[in-house]
């Protein structure tokens, strides 16, 4: 395979908008597809047509046609989209499985919590009990004599 020069690239070289307008919290998916939609219409123009990837028509067009590019960048981007799906699915059904395993084992061992917390009183002659969360908050038993 031979390395392509620059300049056979179906893309022009220095077009398209800048990707400047995107917020600061945006993601990695976020941005490639914000960078496709640019490279759509610095290519194609707002209102262009383009044969589906893999069609009959887009395999007629010509390699150096920027529609063959467009619609290549779209399959990537349907491709991308795809997978982003399945690792959410999968990420969500492992939630599940690890909520659904906890609670039959907290059932099993009957460690379910069924009553309310035990409020912490302290008593005379121990020592301040440590406040759980609050570190260097004690309670301690208040007298008046």
């Amino acid at each position: 395979m031979t390395a392509r020069n620059r300049q056979d690239s179906p893309r022009p070289l220095g077009r398209g908008p800048a990707l400047r307008a995107l917020p600061d919290t945006a993601d990695a998916g976020t941005v490639t597809a914000y960078r496709a939609n640019a490279q759509v219409v610095a290519l194609l123009g707002r209102d262009a047509q383009w044969p589906p990837y893999g069609s009959v028509h887009w395999l007629r067009l010509d390699p150096q046609d920027p529609r063959v590019y467009v619609a290549t960048l779209e399959a990537a981007e349907e491709h991308r989209l795809h997978i982003e799906r399945i690792y959410e699915d999968a990420h969500r059904q492992a939630e599940n499985v690890v909520r659904t395993a906890a609670e039959a084992r907290a059932a099993r061992t009957r460690t379910m919590r069924t009553r309310e917390p035990h409020t912490l009183t302290p008593t005379p002659g121990w020592p301040p009990i440590a406040i759980p969360g609050c570190p260097g908050e004690f309670l301690t038993l208040e007298t008046s004599e």
